[in-house]
């Protein structure tokens, strides 16, 4: 059980640590206000994943795989992304600045980071590689025990990763000048950008 348990906390922190849309959303966010809106881009996001994983660990995915399911799925999220990348285009051109965080603020950041992941359809693609690797690591049908362990193990890897990926964005706002601070929005933009089109290019 133990195996299972940190094959899949690896696993949660390749997910969260990869380089996508939710890292860079959490870095304009928190370039901005700090620490909180990052977190809770982060934590928005850990919601849109929980309910990933619960697809990926059922036949559901199978279900969600499908191409009808899909291609609105995508689309979404590239216009989601492509707003993204608008809005830190935006910040690029014209620092934000630094107000009170008000919760309106929060609530953004947060719906922000679910959005993010609810509509991401790759998630159904690593989700449901993740159900296959559970068979593998065990060597059989996955109980609903072992399924449960997996559960937990990723989880815990992708809130641990919400903590530091929010203080290491929180740190560089502190530590960084307002000259890399329009760099990185603009890298931010781009990214979200080159995202979306290879979101658009799959359908």
């Amino acid at each position: 059980m133990y195996a299972v348990f940190f094959s899949a906390f690896l696993f949660g922190f390749v997910f969260c640590f990869s380089p996508g849309p939710v890292l860079a959303e959490t870095l304009r966010r928190g370039l901005t206000h700090g620490f909180k809106p990052a977190l809770l881009v982060q934590v928005g996001s850990l919601l849109g994943d929980a309910v990933w994983a619960v697809i990926g660990l059922t036949s559901l995915s199978l279900l969600l795989a499908h191409e009808s399911v899909q291609g609105p799925l995508t689309l979404v999220c590239a216009l989601y992304l492509v707003w993204l990348s608008v809005q830190s285009f935006k910040d690029a051109w014209t620092l934000p600045q630094a107000e009170a965080l008000h919760s309106s603020d929060s609530r953004n950041a947060l719906i922000s980071g679910a959005a993010i992941s609810l509509t991401n359809p790759k998630n159904i693609v690593f989700w449901g590689a993740l159900g296959s690797a559970l068979s593998g690591i065990v060597g059989a049908t996955p109980s609903a025990q072992q399924t449960g362990v997996f559960f937990v193990g990723v989880m815990s890897a992708c809130v641990l990763c919400c903590f530091i990926t929010a203080a290491l964005v929180d740190w560089l706002k502190r530590a960084s000048s307002p000259a890399w601070h329009r760099v990185s929005h603009a890298v931010c933009a781009v990214l979200l950008l080159v995202l979306a089109g290879l979101a658009l290019k799959g359908l």
